[in-house]
């Protein structure tokens, strides 16, 4: 498609503004293109200094931080981790006896021996055992095998220390019985380890893929490799973040996939635009560091503004109490920033240093000319486009792009009901969703500690630590407590409720094992009647049910504040650059649309257990209850951070021309590749992340994969074309008082900001008049 030449007013060329100004810049522009080698002298000390304050900081994460703080299930658990120990053992010794049983006195004699060492270890308390109480619950149906529960108290990250310390001392063989260590805090322990392991794996397979894709995007190795640069900056720059927030809150080891997948996806989409733009500026004629001020001004206003609306979109997630979902916030603003801020400091310094030798080693143009050369004549030589958007910087290779936006906008109606109706289609399994927690089967089947909890899970009569444990506190009579223990365990859903179990100052506890499924649907409703049986003394009820039952309270409660932060926010910052009430509706309800394809896809394959063993997990017939709300912040951010691209470039055509069919075609063309490209290079860091072996990691990755391909190559190419099709004129309108205030607080790519434009400025290309006489 031909290009549409713009003349600003007075004369100035498309390499001017008005006046002149197109080499000007603010006082960070210029002191960034003036002291480019400064610049980066200061980033390097700066990156150096990240790599020492980040390191070991995966040592220093938690695994969990699925519970509300202040819920009544932690309240309950922190009470007893201090009345009584025993009552909620995180360590469990599973004993196999073998054929010899349980019962031999040989294995009896070695089993108290081992409980005894283990309640003399530091750190360790409540030690009790099959042997030393008796319990049926605490030996196998089959009579082999046997626990010893334990408690390691302390914060995650001290008990962890200790559990690293006696493992060794114990796990193994002794005597006639071989001993394996499960329980929540060997899970726990061993899910941090596989994530750090599977992370240093994901970066293997991402970065060499990145660099390729980078390779072919830009055709020049020199220019594939800025990307690059900025991503890892921006990575080890949170992590020097994140080690620091460690010293004053909990921070989870999983926030670490989401700083590697944002810090190389992110850095390569700003590196993608601005690298694109200054291209564009060279192949105008400009000289570099105007190209570079001018690539600053605009390209940067827009690398700026969609980094703000990512970050707001992750920092909705400060409002859950839960600090799983506080990590990734902390996480994610921070890589966020500091993509942004390397990509408007470090790669315009190296811009200017470069000049032109950006597009060095440029195989694609190596490519083109051998293609050429072949077909030319003998002794002829073949002309190698240099259009701005090709290869070395110009937009040639858009016409695509433009043809596609042409053909969905002459069918607007039918590509914004058939995509719709599609989207939604996909979505629809999400309906069906059941929320539940993470266990040890989000580790694979080989996991230490994930078999030790399948022997108990399938071959115990209750699951030892499974159960609900009610907390009394108030004084009473031991008549007062057998009555409650008769009304608890009369209630249907409960197979046993056994004590109390009491302290002086009247403290007790009664343990309850609910039928079924530990955390399913009948123990969630079990909780729920157990704090509504009347007592002589205060209860409270903790468990992991419980602790599921509080979650989906805390979440639910505060799951509309933290949407109002992202919908308000978007609207008022989408509004900022285009001026228009419409616009800023369309780019929330078409983003949240782009995510029903993920949504639907969670739960048809993680919850009902499709691909379960292409994919390699344990499908547990539940979603972690956080899982939803992390990964829409995470995708919807990433979804305005394409769509900021897209509509940027829309009304900086629309600011020149007032051509409204044309502005649209326009942006497409000259982002749509850009788009394509920066999705599937996030794609591809997002499905490394998903070769995890954890399966909400797995599922972390995968399912962003799918959203962030979805909106670059079905919303953005798509829907929004046909939508913004059918609004027409009136996608631009604001009534005069917003009007006014975007006239003096907008955002705008174009130095030459008109927002009256005048027809009589446009040379309208020979396509665009034969295009207008074929519609007549």
């Amino acid at each position: 498609m031909a290009e549409v030449k713009k003349t600003a007013p007075g004369g100035t060329g498309p390499g001017e503004a008005p006046g002149g100004t197109r080499g000007r810049g603010g006082g960070w522009t210029r002191f960034v293109t003036a002291r480019p080698r400064l610049t980066l002298l200061v980033a390097l000390v700066l990156t150096a200094l990240a790599v020492l304050a980040g390191g070991g900081v995966a040592d220093r994460m938690g695994s969990g931080g699925w519970e509300d703080p202040a819920a009544e299930s932690t309240y309950a658990a922190e009470a007893l981790e201090r009345r009584f120990p025993g009552s909620r053992p995180n360590l469990l010794l599973l004993v196999d006896a073998g054929a010899a049983g349980t019962d031999a006195p040989a294995v009896v004699a070695e089993a108290e021996r081992l409980a005894e060492r283990l309640d003399a270890e530091p750190g360790v308390d409540g030690v009790g055992s099959y042997w030393s109480t008796g319990s049926p619950a605490l030996r196998s149906e089959d009579g082999r095998k046997a626990v010893i529960a334990a408690r390691i108290a302390g914060e995650e990250k001290d008990a962890a220390a200790v559990l690293d310390r006696i493992a060794p001392a114990f796990r193994g063989a002794h005597g006639p019985v071989e001993v394996s260590l499960g329980g929540d805090l060997a899970v726990r322990h061993e899910m941090q380890t596989v994530i750090q392991e599977d992370l240093l794996r994901a970066e293997l397979i991402a970065l060499p893929l990145t660099l390729v894709l980078l390779v072919m995007v830009f055709g020049s190795a020199v220019a594939a490799l800025l990307p690059l640069g900025v991503g890892i900056v921006a990575i080890l720059g949170t992590n020097a973040v994140l080690r620091g927030i460690t010293e004053f809150t909990d921070v989870s080891v999983f926030a670490q996939n989401l700083t590697t997948a944002l810090g190389l996806g992110l850095a390569i989409d700003y590196a993608l635009f601005v690298v694109r733009r200054y291209r564009e500026e060279l192949a105008t004629g400009a000289d570099t560091r105007t190209a570079v001020r001018t690539t600053l001004r605009t390209a940067g206003r827009t690398v700026l503004f969609s980094a703000l609306t990512v970050a707001v979109s992750l920092a909705a997630m400060l409002v859950f109490p839960q600090y799983f979902l506080r990590s990734f916030a902390y996480a994610g603003i921070a890589v966020v920033l500091l993509a942004a801020t390397a990509a408007l400091t470090l790669l315009p310094a190296a811009l200017v240093l470069l000049g032109d030798r950006v597009n060095a080693l440029d195989l694609r143009r190596l490519l083109r000319r051998g293609r050429a050369a072949g077909k030319a004549a003998p002794g002829s030589e073949a002309p190698v486009s240099e259009a701005p958007g090709s290869a070395a910087g110009g937009d040639g290779d858009g016409a695509g792009w433009g043809r596609v936006a042409a053909l969905v906008m002459r069918r607007a109606p039918v590509f914004a009901v058939l995509t719709t109706a599609g989207l939604v289609l996909l979505g629809l399994p999400f309906l069906g969703v059941n929320f539940g927690t993470a266990d040890d089967r989000q580790l694979p089947v080989t996991a230490s500690s994930r078999v030790v909890q399948d022997q108990l899970r399938d071959g115990f009569p209750g699951n030892p630590g499974g159960g609900l444990t009610v907390l009394a506190e108030g004084r009473a009579t031991p008549a007062q407590y057998a009555a409650y223990r008769e009304r608890i365990g009369a209630l249907d859903g409960v197979a046993r409720a056994d004590g109390p179990v009491t302290a002086g100052g009247g403290h007790a506890y009664f343990t309850v094992v609910p039928e079924g499924e530990t955390v399913g649907a009948e123990a969630q409703r079990t909780v729920a009647e157990l704090r509504s049986v009347p007592a002589p003394f205060d209860t409270s009820v903790t468990g992991q049910a419980a602790v599921l039952v509080d979650s989906k309270d805390a979440l639910g409660e505060r799951l509309p504040w933290a949407a109002a932060v992202i919908v308000v926010v978007t609207l008022l910052l989408v509004f900022l650059l285009t001026g228009s009430v419409l616009i800023p509706v369309q780019a929330v309800v078409l983003n949240a649309l782009s995510l029903t394809a993920m949504f639907g896809a969670v739960v048809w394959v993680f919850q009902d257990g499709h691909l379960a063993g292409l994919l390699g997990f344990t499908p547990t017939g539940d979603i972690e209850t956080t899982l939803p709300v992390l990964m829409f912040c995470v995708a919807f951010g990433l979804s305005m951070d394409y769509g900021v691209f897209l509509l940027s470039r829309i009304k900086e055509e629309y600011d020149v021309t007032g051509d409204h069919e044309h502005s649209v075609r326009f942006g497409l063309r000259h982002t749509g590749g850009l788009i394509t490209a920066a999705a599937v290079i996030l794609a591809v860091v997002m499905v490394a992340i998903g070769t995890s072996r954890v399966t909400n990691t797995k599922m972390l990755g995968l399912g962003v994969a799918l959203a962030v391909l979805m909106d670059a190559m079905v919303v953005r190419s798509l829907l929004v074309p046909s939508v913004m099709k059918l609004t027409g004129r009136l996608t631009w309108w604001a009534p005069g008082p917003l009007r006014r205030f975007h006239d003096r607080f907008g955002i705008s790519e174009n130095d030459s900001y008109n927002p009256s434009p005048t027809p009589g400025v446009i040379e309208v290309s020979e396509e665009l008049r034969e295009t207008a006489s074929s519609r007549q």
